[in-house]
């Protein structure tokens, strides 16, 4: 089976019917969000991606003459880019008096990320990244939509989520060339079914646990 329609079949496998949008997500559509989760949201982030870019970065060296090398090094570009995003939004959201100390829930996903750097093999973490990201823009495009039209957020203070919020057409053709035209095998296939379900747990508790915030 050829790479891309594996991963394509990966993604809709992980994405489950019916599923609700994060309690968050959904308050924030329907125009009752509190700008301080959004300052949570975005000190937690900040924590995020400085350590998914290592982690992407070490992914990439384990396998640095290889196309994948490459674009895990891209991937690790794009949280640089992200990151440079984050003080607008901070900005945006006023003074909220929360602190940046790093909450469980929210570092569940970077932790994971960091041990499939050191343990996973890394055609399964391409694969299962890519899945995951579906659902992770899908969720920013729902918010970088209402803060335009609740909130009146400008592009700047839109730009962190209007970057996760493209479609990952783009990124799955990426993943598949740099995989190869070999495919996944089915044991790359297993493992990136148990490292997509664990990294989709582990965001579900970045935003429950942003939702549960007192």
């Amino acid at each position: 089976m050829p790479t891309d329609q594996q991963l394509r079949d990966l993604r809709s496998e992980l994405t489950l019917p019916g599923e609700e949008p994060p309690a968050l997500v959904t308050k924030f559509a329907a125009g009752r969000g509190e700008l301080r989760a959004l300052a949570v949201l975005a000190a937690q982030q900040r924590r995020i991606i400085t350590s998914d870019r290592r982690s992407l970065l070490l992914l990439a060296t384990r396998c640095a003459d290889e196309p994948l090398g490459t674009w895990f090094a891209g991937l690790a570009d794009g949280e640089s880019a992200a990151l440079r995003t984050l003080p607008a939004l901070t900005t945006a959201c006023g003074p909220t008096g929360t602190t940046d100390a790093p909450l469980p829930g929210c570092q569940a996903y970077p932790s994971y990320l960091a041990w499939l750097a050191l343990n996973g093999h890394p055609p399964a973490v391409a694969a299962a990244l890519v899945a995951n990201f579906t659902a992770w823009g899908g969720h920013c495009a729902k918010l970088a939509g209402a803060l335009r039209r609740f909130h009146g957020f400008d592009e700047e203070a839109c730009a962190f989520f209007d970057f996760f919020a493209q479609p990952p057409t783009a990124l799955e053709r990426a993943a598949a060339e740099a995989i190869g035209p070999a495919g996944l095998t089915a044991p790359d296939l297993d493992a990136a079914r148990e490292y997509g379900r664990l990294l989709q747990a582990y965001e579900g508790s970045f935003w429950s646990t942003l939702a549960e915030l007192p």
